[in-house]
C-alpha cells in the first residue's frame, strides 16, 4: 500500500479515537467542555472524541454503538434495534447523563429514563463529545454523570450529493441521503436517514431460539435541515431542525403469567422534533451566541388501555459570551431560561433560569511546560424545587521534561431534578421529592497513546423506585422516594492506541467500576470489568479490514449481585471497505462473528450472527 496513504488513514484513526497523541491534539476541537469552541488540549475536562471518520469506518448503525466503543461507557437493551436502551456512563444510568443534538436538550422530559438512545440512528454526525464527570457547573441539571454533544455535519463549499444503501440480515435496510450548497453569503443543508428491520423477537426467556417467536420489527425515519446567512462579518443567523419518527413493536405483558409474551404484539409510536435559531455576533471584545431552542417528545401505545400518550416539551432562550483575555485566557458568561412541560394525563410543568460562568487561565507551570487552570459555576432558580449553586474545577499540566506527558484533575458538583412522571404520577408519583446530589472528581494521567483515570462519585439522596411489601411479604405497591444515604461509584479507566508492526492500528479501552448503593450493595446491570478491543490492517490498497468488540465481566441482572448473571462474555464485529474511486465505495460488515449467544438483560433477546453489505456515494 503506497505508504503515505497508509499512515494517513492511521492518522486519521488516532485523531478518530479517544486516545489522541499529544502532537495530534491541535487537530480536535470541542465545544461542550466550556460552552465555546476549545482545542481539546487546552481542556481541562476529561473528553472522549468520537469523529465522522471512525463512524464511517466502523458503520455503525446507532449512536449507542458508537458510544460502546468508550472506556467507562456500557448499555443494555430490552431487545434489537429500537427497543429501550439504558446506556451507563462511569456506572450512572442514562437519566444521569445530558444528552445534546447540536446544542440541543433530547432528554425526555415525559419519560423516566433521560435520552431514548433507542431512536438515536448514526445521521450524519460530525463528531460526537463525551465530557465526562459531574458537569452541572456548566449545564446545570441532569448532567450528574456527563454530558453527550452529538454535532451533526454542516455544508462545505459548493454544491455537495452524499448517498449511501445497506442492506442486512433481519431484512434490514439502512438509507441515507445528503445534500448541501455553500458560498460566502449563505448555506442550505438536508439529509434525511432511514433505518427498517424485520427484526426478531424482543422477549425470548433465556436459552430460547428466536426462531419459535414471531418478529418485532422497527421503523426510524430522522431528517434534518440546517441553514445559515452571513449579514455581515461579524454577524450571522444559523437555524437548524430535526424530525425523529420511529415506529416499533415489542411483546406485552401477560398479566396472568406475570411476564412478557415473546409472541404477543405490542406497537409504539414516537415524534421527536428538535429546532434551534442562533444569533452569533463577534468583534474585537467578545462572541456573543443569542438563542432559542425547543425540544418536543411525542410516545404513543395505542395497544395499551392504562395509557396511550406521553407528550414533553423544553423550551429554552439564552445568551453566551466568550471574551478573550492575555493571550490564551478566556471568561464565558451566559444565561438561560428553560420551561418544561409534560402534557396528557400529567398536566404540569416548571420552569428554571440560570447565570452561569467560566474562567480558563493558561501559564507557564513552576517547574516549566504549561498548565491550564478552569474553574466553573451556575446558580439555578427553580419555580418548584430549591434553588441550586453548582460549580467544576479543572487543573491540567502538561510537561515540559517528559515530552507527551500530562496530568489532570477534576472536580465538580451536581444534581438531577425529578421528573414530572416521578412526581406526579397517581400509581407510584411522590410530590415530596427532592432533587438528589452529585459529587465527583477525576485524576488522569496522559502519556502519549497511553491514558489512565481514577474516578471517584457520591450520590445523595439518590430517586428510585422503592417496592412496599405485607406483612406476609407480598407486593402492595411502590413509589418513587430519595433514598436517604450515600451511593458511591467509583473505578478506573485505562486506554490504549498503537501502531504495531507496518499495517496495523490496535486500540484497547479497560474500565473497572465498583458501584454500589447506600447499604454496600452493588448497583444491578453494571458490569464490573470491561474491555473494549479493535484492531485495523490497511496493508493493501484502497482496503481497510478491521475487528473490533467487548468483553464484558461480571454483571447482575439485579442488585447486590442477584438475579441472572449476564455478563462473561465476548463478542466481535468484523468490518471491510474497499474504496472504489474518489465518488464510490462499498463496504461489508459482520456483527457477532462466533455467534456468540448472550442477553445484556435477563430475558431480552440480542441479535446472532448478522451480515451486512453497502455502498456510499459522493459528489
Amino acid at each position: 500500500m503506497n505508504q503515505t496513504i497508509k499512515q494517513s488513514l492511521i492518522t486519521m484513526l488516532l485523531l478518530s479515537n479517544h486516545l489522541i497523541a499529544n502532537e495530534k491534539l491541535e487537530d480536535i476541537t470541542v465545544t461542550s467542555a466550556t460552552k465555546s469552541t476549545q482545542k481539546i488540549e487546552n481542556t481541562t475536562s476529561n473528553i472522549d472524541v468520537i469523529t465522522a471518520d471512525e463512524i464511517e469506518e466502523r458503520h455503525y448503525t446507532t449512536v449507542t454503538e458508537a458510544l460502546n466503543s468508550i472506556a467507562g461507557v456500557n448499555f443494555t437493551s430490552n431487545g434489537g434495534l429500537g427497543q429501550s436502551t439504558s446506556l451507563y456512563l462511569r456506572g450512572f444510568d442514562s437519566k444521569r447523563v445530558l444528552v445534546l443534538i447540536d446544542g440541543i436538550r433530547y432528554n425526555d422530559v415525559s419519560g423516566l429514563s433521560g435520552a431514548p438512545f433507542e431512536h438515536l440512528m448514526i445521521h450524519d454526525i460530525e463528531q460526537i463529545e463525551v465530557i465526562k464527570g459531574a458537569n452541572s457547573g456548566i449545564w446545570g441539571a441532569d448532567a450528574s454523570a456527563g454530558v453527550i454533544n452529538i454535532i451533526t455535519k454542516g455544508a462545505k463549499e459548493g454544491f455537495h450529493i452524499r448517498a449511501s444503501q445497506e442492506f442486512g440480515s433481519f431484512e434490514t435496510s439502512k438509507s441515507n441521503a445528503n445534500l448541501s450548497y455553500k458560498n460566502d453569503q449563505f448555506y442550505l443543508k438536508a439529509s434525511h436517514n432511514r433505518v427498517q428491520t424485520n427484526g426478531f423477537s424482543a422477549v425470548a426467556p433465556r436459552g430460547e431460539d428466536l426462531n419459535d417467536f414471531e418478529d418485532d420489527g422497527y421503523k426510524n425515519s430522522s431528517t434534518s435541515l440546517k441553514a445559515g446567512f452571513e449579514i455581515n462579518e461579524k454577524n450571522r443567523i444559523d437555524l437548524s431542525h430535526t424530525i425523529i419518527n420511529a415506529s416499533n413493536e415489542g411483546d406485552a405483558y401477560d398479566s396472568a403469567t406475570y411476564s412478557f409474551d415473546p409472541n404477543s404484539q405490542y406497537n409504539s409510536k414516537s415524534k421527536h422534533r428538535f429546532s434551534k435559531i442562533t444569533y452569533h455576533h463577534v468583534d474585537s471584545f467578545n462572541e456573543v451566541d443569542i438563542f432559542a431552542k425547543s425540544s418536543k417528545f411525542s410516545r404513543k401505545y395505542p395497544d395499551d388501555a392504562f395509557s396511550k400518550n406521553f407528550d414533553g416539551e423544553v423550551n429554552e432562550y439564552g445568551l453566551t459570551s466568550k471574551i478573550p483575555y492575555r493571550t490564551e485566557d478566556f471568561v464565558v458568561w451566559g444565561g438561560e431560561f428553560k420551561d418544561f412541560k409534560h402534557k396528557n394525563s400529567i398536566d404540569k410543568k416548571y420552569d428554571n433560569r440560570a447565570f452561569f460562568i467560566t474562567n480558563s487561565n493558561s501559564f507557564g507551570g513552576i517547574t516549566g511546560g504549561k498548565s491550564i487552570f478552569t474553574q466553573s459555576i451556575r446558580q439555578d432558580n427553580y419555580s418548584d424545587f430549591d434553588n441550586k449553586l453548582t460549580g467544576k474545577i479543572g487543573l491540567k499540566h502538561i510537561h515540559k521534561n517528559i515530552e507527551g506527558f500530562s496530568t489532570t484533575l477534576n472536580y465538580g458538583t451536581a444534581y438531577n431534578v425529578p421528573t414530572h412522571y416521578n412526581l406526579y404520577d397517581p400509581f407510584s408519583g411522590n410530590s415530596s421529592l427532592t432533587p438528589e446530589e452529585t459529587k465527583g472528581y477525576d485524576v488522569t494521567l496522559e502519556y502519549k497513546n497511553l491514558k489512565a483515570t481514577y474516578f471517584d462519585n457520591t450520590v445523595e439522596d439518590m430517586i428510585d423506585y422503592q417496592s412496599n411489601y405485607d406483612a406476609e411479604g407480598n407486593w402492595i405497591g411502590g413509589n418513587y422516594q430519595n433514598v436517604k444515604g450515600k451511593s458511591e461509584i467509583k473505578g478506573f479507566e485505562v486506554s490504549y492506541q498503537q501502531e504495531v508492526l507496518s499495517d496495523f492500528l490496535l486500540s484497547l479501552a479497560y474500565t473497572n467500576l465498583d458501584a454500589k448503593d447506600r447499604e454496600e450493595k452493588a448497583l444491578a446491570r453494571r458490569a464490573e470489568q470491561s474491555l473494549k478491543f479493535a484492531l485495523d490492517y490497511y496493508g493493501i490498497d484502497k482496503l481497510h479490514l478491521g475487528i473490533n468488540g467487548e468483553y464484558i465481566g461480571e454483571r447482575y441482572d439485579k442488585a447486590d449481585k442477584q438475579g441472572q448473571q449476564t455478563g462473561k462474555y465476548t463478542v466481535a464485529n468484523f468490518t471491510a471497505n474497499y474504496e472504489v474511486d474518489s465518488h464510490m465505495s462499498i463496504y461489508g460488515k459482520v456483527e457477532n462473528i462466533t455467534d456468540k449467544y448472550y442477553q445484556t438483560i435477563d430475558g431480552y433477546s440480542t441479535a446472532p450472527r448478522a451480515v451486512y453489505g453497502g455502498m456510499r456515494l459522493a459528489y
